[in-house]
Parts: C-alpha cells; sequence; structure tokens
C-alpha cells in the first residue's frame, strides 16, 4: 500500500472520531450535568470586598470589613500573615513598607509592635486614588470570624508556612465556619498544604491549576474531567493599563495583554464552570464599566475596592442582582 493510500485511509477513520469527540465535548460543555453533579455551596457571592474595600477605607482594617458589610458585600476577601509571636493578622504584604512606611516584615515583630498603616493609603487598583480612614491597625483573622460569623471569607495564604496553615485552620473550626471560609494561594504547593490541613473548607484554582483548566477547555477535555475547586478567583484583563498598572514590564504590554484576555475571558468557560456550581470571580473591577463587562463575560461574581458602587451598581441593575 502506498503512502497516499495509507493516509487516506487514516483519514477515513480518524476524522469521523475527531468529528464525533467535538460534537460529544461541545455538547456536555454545554450540558455538564449528564456526567457531574452540580457542586451545591454553602454561600452565592455576587458582591465580593477587596482586601474589605480598600477604595473607601484602609485596607483589610475592621473599618474597611465592617463599611463593606453595611454596603451589603456578600463576601471578604483577605490575605494573611503570622506575627512573630504566632498571631494570625490579616494584611496583603508580608513587608509593611508599602502599607505603613516601615522596612519591616510582620513574621519579625510580636502583634503589640506592629506599625500603624498610612494615613492616606494609594489603592493598588486605581492608580492616583487613595483611602483614608479612622482605623490604622491590622486586624487580627479570629477578630473577624468573631465580627462577621455569617460573612463568606476568602483567606489568601501567601506563604508555605505550616505554623500559619494551622492556626487558620483551627481558629475556623473553632467559630464554626468551614462551609463558608476558602482556602486561595497562586501556589498549588501551598493549596495542597491547605487542603491536607482542613479538607472540609472549599478552595479556589492556584495559577497551576488554571492553566491546566484552560488546555482542558481548548482541547475538549475539561466536560469529562471531575473539579474538586469550588471557586475561579481571575483578573479582568480589561484593568490591565488602565485602573491598574502592573509592575512586570511584559504585562505593560497592549499586545500581551490583549493576547491573554482573548485566552482567558472565555463565557463557554465561565458559563460551564458555573452549570457545574463553580463560582467565578474576577477583579478587581472598580469601575461600573468593568463591573459591566465581568458579568457579560460570564463572571458570577465581581471583586471589588468599593463596596458601595458595587452595591450601587446590582442596585440600579437588580435584574443581575
Amino acid at each position: 500500500m502506498c503512502m497516499q493510500e495509507r493516509m487516506i485511509s487514516f483519514l477515513y477513520f480518524f476524522l469521523p472520531v475527531l468529528g464525533g469527540y467535538t460534537l460529544t465535548s461541545v455538547y456536555l460543555l454545554k450540558n455538564p450535568q449528564i456526567l457531574h453533579r452540580k457542586k451545591r455551596p454553602a454561600f452565592y457571592s455576587k458582591k465580593i470586598s477587596h482586601r474589605g474595600g480598600s477604595g473607601e477605607r484602609i485596607e483589610s482594617t475592621m473599618e474597611a470589613f465592617t463599611h463593606a458589610a453595611e454596603q451589603g458585600t456578600e463576601m471578604l476577601e483577605m490575605d494573611c500573615h503570622l506575627t512573630h509571636d504566632g498571631y494570625v493578622v490579616v494584611s496583603h504584604d508580608e513587608n509593611l513598607l508599602r502599607q505603613t512606611g516601615h522596612d519591616v516584615t510582620i513574621p519579625s515583630l510580636n502583634l503589640q509592635d506592629l506599625p500603624l498603616y498610612k494615613e492616606r493609603l494609594e489603592v493598588t487598583f486605581y492608580e492616583g486614588r487613595y483611602s483614608t480612614g479612622k482605623d490604622r491597625k491590622f486586624a487580627l483573622l479570629e477578630d473577624v470570624f468573631e465580627k462577621f460569623p455569617e460573612m463568606p471569607i476568602s483567606v489568601e495564604i501567601k506563604e508555605n508556612n505550616h505554623e500559619l496553615i494551622k492556626k487558620v485552620s483551627d481558629l475556623v473550626k473553632r467559630y464554626n465556619r468551614e462551609g463558608i471560609t476558602v482556602w486561595a494561594s497562586t501556589d498549588s504547593t501551598i493549596m495542597k498544604e491547605c487542603w491536607k490541613m482542613n479538607g472540609s473548607m472549599p478552595y479556589s484554582f492556584t495559577m497551576s491549576r488554571g492553566l491546566l483548566l484552560l488546555l482542558l477547555f481548548y482541547t475538549g477535555l475539561l466536560p469529562f474531567v471531575p473539579i474538586g475547586e469550588s471557586l475561579l478567583q481571575f483578573y479582568l484583563m480589561r484593568i490591565f493599563n488602565r485602573t491598574y498598572i502592573p509592575d512586570q514590564a511584559l504585562l505593560r504590554n497592549k499586545f500581551v495583554v490583549s493576547l491573554i484576555e482573548k485566552i482567558t475571558m472565555r463565557k463557554s468557560l465561565f458559563r460551564h464552570l458555573a452549570a457545574r456550581g463553580i463560582q467565578v470571580h474576577l477583579f478587581v473591577c472598580n469601575t461600573e464599566e468593568d463591573i459591566e463587562a465581568a458579568l457579560e463575560v460570564g463572571a458570577t461574581g465581581v471583586m471589588s475596592d468599593y463596596p458601595t458602587l458595587l452595591s450601587n451598581y446590582f442596585c440600579k441593575n437588580r435584574s443581575q442582582d
């Protein structure tokens, strides 16, 4: 048999198989309930306050969290670190230079020695905007849990610190909030440690798991694969170089950002995840136009530094609330 006949024979069998696979994948992408039981989370949040709403109060303070709750936020997002004397404090940065003006780290200080936040703090995701507030103290995670017992909270762990992870898990258990507290981390190694410590808590996609998600989506395999995560939290790419100026030079390239946006902001992907009970939160949306864009592309929830803006938007657009 000549090479041409072999190729024809191969295509004769391959093309129908490929066509059948493609049709099945597309159908299951739109109807995931055929293969997967929909997740039933203990909470469903559309309005999420980033760092407690860092555009309206000093980020990650009790005043910020309280203000966000008063404005109707449905979830608080925060990061945690461990002090030298073993307290879990809420702070985005481990090094406090940006937030306080002091070049010190949280693990090097006892709780009582933590400096105060600056009186005016620039909003990371809205260049040129600043927030102020009466409260400039770093909050304890335990105080947040005690004051907001029914508020869903996403806790991001940035360092592979066994003691920190254990203490966060212990606090979650003590305040009986395993169903409404989310493990978050961009690092898969850290996430594995979090999940091993407390597998009863929902958890979000890490960076590498997010890349795998995209690979599965574009190869058509996603509808066939089980997913353990309960949330996807990702940038709304249109904010780059507008309200948010990234540090990395590569992400200041308009072509690169446009390419990433085209690859990641896929409505069919987000709809598939939502149909499987996986919440999709896009951040950080600090204008009405960005909120609208996030919802248009299929986000089930929007994260913002401005809880009042977010609540007012949904109030004006009740069909999306």
